[in-house]
């Protein structure tokens, strides 16, 4: 059963750069595809990036162009490198399967965009 643990969130400046990571306990290179999540408060989880076993990727209109996801089967981590970012990223980051696995959700990272 594969667990996700999340680092690289922080305190940035608008315009500024982060890269998330997400660590599998187990191996992730049967899941078709993983996932970015963001969630604000009172607000519902939204999948931000996804990239497929193969390496195609998908994102939201909000961070296409600016967020870019890679997956290393190898290390079973998924990474996102987050650039140019904007006050309305401020959220906490999560990832997992696309669809989700419920049993994988691990502690998010908190990203605070804000100067």
């Amino acid at each position: 059963q594969v667990q996700l643990v999340e680092s690289g969130g922080g305190l940035v400046q608008p315009g500024g750069s982060l890269r998330l990571s997400c660590a599998a306990s187990g191996s992730i290179s049967s899941i078709v595809a993983m996932g970015w999540y963001r969630q604000v408060p009172g607000k519902q989880r939204e999948l931000v990036a996804a990239i497929t076993r193969s390496g195609n990727t998908n994102y939201a209109d909000s961070v296409k162009g600016r967020f870019t996801i890679s997956r290393d089967n190898a290390k079973n981590t998924v990474y996102l490198q987050m650039n140019s970012l904007k006050p309305e990223d401020t959220a906490v980051y999560y990832c997992n399967a696309v669809p989700i696995i419920r049993s994988a959700w691990g502690q998010g990272t908190q990203v605070t965009v804000s100067s």
